[in-house]
């Protein structure tokens, strides 16, 4: 005979909770869906995260939205720094003249020093920048009245100091003897040719001598 099934004991085994009942644990749907539960578990952790540091961004931007820009601190000159186009034409137009020569080429500075035009913004003898006559960094305006051809040399050693007088100016030029043939040898290297100016008395053939100046 087979022995009798024993119905007590399996009565007495506690039975699994529903389906409905039991406690599940669902994690956050999409790109990390695919990831094990530890690793969504620690991007969820960092995403808190980076919500609290962007909260405090925010506040950091509320704090500086209060800032103010004090008048001593902004830009004292709000002037441009260099001078426009068509001031330097003007400036160069009212500089002193050299006797001779044409004065679209060549003018002296207000020390007497000599300067052409197309050597501009180098530091030889015979070049010359545009010089603000009060230092821009001391409130002078890029404007004609403000402005001076002057030998670049003695602009840089000027820098924004005002209390150099004329001959401590003079004393810092960079001086070079440059004869009338010099001026033409420059003058037909950078224009292809050599003007001179008809000055009252002279011979009208020294206006224009172009190239046979140099064939000499």
């Amino acid at each position: 005979m087979r022995p009798a099934k024993d119905t007590a004991g399996r009565r007495a085994r506690p039975s699994s909770p529903p389906r409905s009942a039991r406690t599940t644990t669902t994690f956050p749907s999409g790109p990390h869906s695919s990831l094990p539960r530890s690793r969504q578990s620690t991007i969820a952790h960092s995403a808190s995260l980076l919500d609290s540091e962007l909260v405090t961004q925010e506040d950091n931007v509320a704090l500086f939205e209060d800032l103010r820009i004090f008048p001593e601190h902004a830009n004292s000159n709000p002037e441009p720094r260099s001078f426009p186009y068509s001031v330097k034409q003007q400036c160069w137009e009212k500089a002193e003249k050299v006797k001779g020569r044409d004065p679209d080429r060549w003018r002296r500075d207000p020390l007497g020093n000599i300067v052409f035009r197309k050597l501009v913004g180098c530091p030889g003898c015979l070049c010359h920048d545009y010089d603000h006559i009060v230092p821009y960094s001391k409130g002078g305006k890029s404007t004609l009245e403000n402005c001076q051809v002057l030998q670049a040399t003695v602009n840089r050693s000027k820098g924004n100091k005002t209390e150099l007088s004329r001959a401590d100016l003079i004393q810092k030029s960079s001086y070079c003897r440059v004869s009338g043939r010099d001026m033409d040898l420059i003058e037909l290297s950078a224009y292809g040719n050599v003007q001179h100016v008809q000055d009252p008395g002279e011979a009208s053939y020294s206006i224009l001598l172009g190239y046979r100046s140099c064939l000499r």
